[in-house]
């Protein structure tokens, strides 16, 4: 694609400098790697494998905690869980037993493998179902707590051989071919690892991997695009569990022993402080953390005694002065910094790019979710008596009101006249007190946000909840989150290029509509606020609702831009959508709105045509102060 057919010049390469993609780098990489490894000595292969290990676990932690944003510190626990589940079927007479000769001794460990994933899904579902209900610090130490339980419970069940372990695991065997020697199963732990990352790439390069960031920040905001964040957040931690268990199975199969003393919390904590050395948000920063602290732990286990005079876990001490040095000079880890410093020589993927381009034709072979719009008239969304008490302050007061297909319809007030409540208590944010709330035709009452969007309710947000970090055509996509239908396995063998290219169509077409085509594939953090407010109105449109609710969505626009948004708005009451507009702007209001609701206290104060507000005078007295009768009379 030319840089033209973007708007956006390419940058001149640096004079001498020759340009990769980063997937050239990578692939690059892999080849040397695995060039070099029949030559490396043992114990740099030996180091290797344990970094592949770690990565491995740290990638699960990338997803989980960066991505994500739930801390946890017993991933070690869950590596223990892969390991033990395969030293225990692969040695116990009583496992032998069970198996009734059913599975050959070469295929033990691949037995020992879907138990322990088995397992581990099992008990990660459970614990996840308690523990992610948590917020705050109460989370992460809801991790330690279940960490060390895992921790001490497997070194104190005899079948598992205690504190001594398990000893005399078999070597996997792989078309008869042993793999007895670090040489051999670091080939399969490293293999295993960039398949696990290019999974994991494909899963956040998708619709489901959009949900997955929303998690971090936005759940409200997810929730409104009909994302299930619950259910989400279970998935993304048995999934960053279920790496653990393979990590923990390779090493099982890799010391040829088990004992608890690996899985304890201090691991847990190393663990952790990869992901976030390496870089939290990123996941080659996995790997990049795990090669760090193990490189680092290596050499410091041989130089601290020597210094210090003693023996003992003296790296920790140093780990801890890291992490702080980290935290304060690179927040978001060394990756970053290690991709801006080597910006000059690696260029962006053309592939994504043209892959963007050819959206539009791959789009043609699926067909989104269609919703058929209203007729004109037709009765949208209804408050019946509605209010909403907290404790003995009465934030809404029996508070009525409809919204028809083809109007728009504005609810004005002061500041503190209960018009955000109103707002969440009519897109299922919070539940009234009293009163009842339909949407099309269906009662609402304790139903999530997520029920009021499958049924065709789009909005945005008086404080504007974007993805900063995230370009205007991601962010838009997410609203069509519900008009498709693959899940996580397609999105990871990017079985689901076909519907993601044409939620990416769905995307560009409503940012073109709205005006800002040329800021598709710009970081949404980047745009103006009145920009990223026109952003939410297009992620709002790209889920094809009947019902948008605007929250001051003329906030931070100039005079063309309000015009603009007005005709935008104009077209979409033609279309049959019914529009409820929260606003200050009266001038914007009264040349736009067909009915308005003037709210005050918490009570309805008048309801009418902008003419029929502008001349009542509980309105000019209680709403503008009759001080201002000169801002309706422009209005008018």
């Amino acid at each position: 694609m030319s840089a033209s057919s973007n708007n956006i010049a390419a940058p001149a390469p640096p004079e001498g400098k020759p340009l990769v993609t980063p997937r050239q780098l990578t692939l690059v990489c892999v080849v040397l790697l695995a060039l070099a490894w029949g030559f490396l000595p043992e114990f740099t292969v030996s180091v290797l494998s344990n970094i592949g290990l770690y990565a491995l676990v740290a990638a699960g932690l990338v997803m989980l905690t960066g991505v994500g944003g739930m801390t946890s510190f017993g991933q070690a626990a869950f590596v223990g869980m892969g390991a033990y589940a395969t030293a225990w079927i692969c040695t116990s007479p009583t496992a032998a037993a069970w198996l009734g000769g059913i599975v050959a001794p070469g295929l033990l460990p691949w037995a020992g493998l879907l138990l322990g994933l088995l397992f581990t899904f099992v008990l990660a579902w459970m614990l996840g179902a308690v523990t992610l209900k948590l917020s705050g610090h109460y989370l992460p130490l809801c991790t330690i707590a279940w960490g060390l339980s895992l921790y001490y419970l497997l070194g104190n069940m005899d079948f598992l051989g205690g504190q001594t372990g398990i000893t005399g695991v078999p070597p996997l065997v792989i078309a008869g071919v042993s793999l007895a020697t670090p040489r051999a199963l670091g080939v399969v732990i490293w293999a295993v690892l960039l398949l696990a990352l290019w999974a994991l790439h494909n899963l956040l390069d998708s619709r489901e991997g959009r949900a997955i960031r929303a998690l971090k920040g936005g759940r409200l905001m997810a929730e409104s695009m009909g994302v299930d964040t619950a259910r989400h957040r279970i998935k993304l931690f048995v999934l960053a569990a279920l790496l653990a268990a393979v990590s923990g199975w390779l090493y099982a199969h890799l010391q040829r022993f088990v004992n608890p003393t690996p899985f304890n919390l201090n691991i847990g904590i190393e663990l952790l402080f990869m992901a976030v050395v390496g870089g939290a948000g990123h996941l080659w920063g996995a790997v990049l953390g795990a090669a760090l602290i193990t490189l680092l732990k290596e050499k410091l286990q041989d130089i601290l005694p020597s210094l210090l005079g003693s023996s003992g876990n003296f790296e920790v001490i140093v780990f801890g002065l890291l992490m702080l040095f980290v935290l304060q000079r690179f927040s978001d880890g060394l990756w970053p910094t290690l991709a801006r410093i080597t910006r000059r020589w690696v260029r962006e993927d053309s592939t994504a790019k043209a892959s963007t381009a050819a959206a539009p034709a791959k789009a043609l072979t699926v067909q989104l979710a269609q919703r058929t719009l209203p007729a004109t008239g037709e009765l949208l969304l209804q408050a019946s008596n509605v209010s909403k008490r907290f404790g003995g302050l009465v934030a809404n007061n029996e508070i009525s009101m409809t919204l028809k297909a083809g109007e728009i319809h504005a609810l004005i007030g002061p500041n503190g006249a209960g018009k955000s409540t109103f707002f969440n208590m009519i897109s299922g944010v919070d539940d009234p007190t009293s009163g009842e709330v339909k949407l099309a035709g269906q009662p609402m009452a304790a139903k999530p946000s997520r029920a009021f969007a499958a049924l065709g309710l789009g909005r945005t947000f008086q404080h504007v909840r974007l993805l900063g970090q995230r370009s205007v055509v991601e962010n838009v996509a997410l609203g069509a989150h519900l008009r498709a239908k693959r899940g996580w396995l397609a999105a990871m063998l990017r079985l689901d290029r076909a519907e993601e290219a044409a939620l990416m169509a769905e995307a560009r077409k409503q940012i073109e509509r709205c005006g800002l085509g040329a800021h598709a594939d710009t970081p949404a953090a980047s745009l103006s606020l009145g920009q990223q407010r026109v952003v939410e109105i297009a992620r709002a449109l790209a889920g094809q609702p009947s019902v948008l609710l605007l929250d001051e969505p003329a906030a931070g626009l100039r005079h063309l831009e309000k015009r603009a948004l007005s005709v935008l708005l104009s077209q979409l009451r033609a279309e049959g959508l019914g529009i409820l507009v929260v606003e200050h702007d009266m001038e914007f209001v009264m040349n736009l709105a067909d009915r308005i609701t003037v709210l005050e206290f918490g009570t309805v104060i008048a309801t009418g045509t902008p003419a029929e507000v502008q001349a009542n005078p509980r309105v000019l007295e209680a709403y503008l102060g009759g001080a201002d009768d000169e801002l309706l009379e422009d209005a008018r």
